[in-house]
């Protein structure tokens, strides 16, 4: 098997739902397309290699897209916008973090905010997950 990305992709495959696959990975790279800013700020840190480890943008795992993931640690971050503190939301985001922590995935969670304004913590806060 070819190494690099051809690896991952191999990779999301056998993470993904089958059922779900095919209309995630449209969904997944219209996403990669359409980053926000919070996403978009995050992801030029990981991709200059900040943190020591390769993330994953945009990655299906089970039935969700995740917004980074770094295969090496099992870490899973994702950046919520504002709608993520509705309670219907926290719930769902909730229920999501259990199905990944019971596939042997860590989550941890930040705002947009955060990242926008506080780029310096988060990044430290995600190294003390590595």
């Amino acid at each position: 098997m070819k190494k690099g990305r051809d690896t991952y992709n191999h990779f999301a495959y056998q993470n993904a739902d089958p059922a779900y696959y095919a209309q995630l990975k449209e969904w997944a790279k219209v996403m990669r397309s359409n980053p926000t800013e919070a996403e978009s700020i995050l992801r030029d840190y990981v991709r200059a290699n900040k943190l020591g480890h390769k993330f994953l943008f945009q990655y299906i795992i089970g039935q969700f897209i995740v917004d980074f993931l770094c295969p090496d640690c099992k870490l899973i971050i994702e950046v919520d916008g504002g709608y993520h503190s509705r309670p219907e939301q926290e719930y769902d985001d909730e229920q999501r973090t259990q199905i990944l922590e019971g596939l042997g995935y860590r989550v941890i969670r930040f705002t947009n905010d955060q990242v926008i304004y506080d780029i310096d913590n988060v990044v430290n806060e995600i190294r003390s997950y590595m």
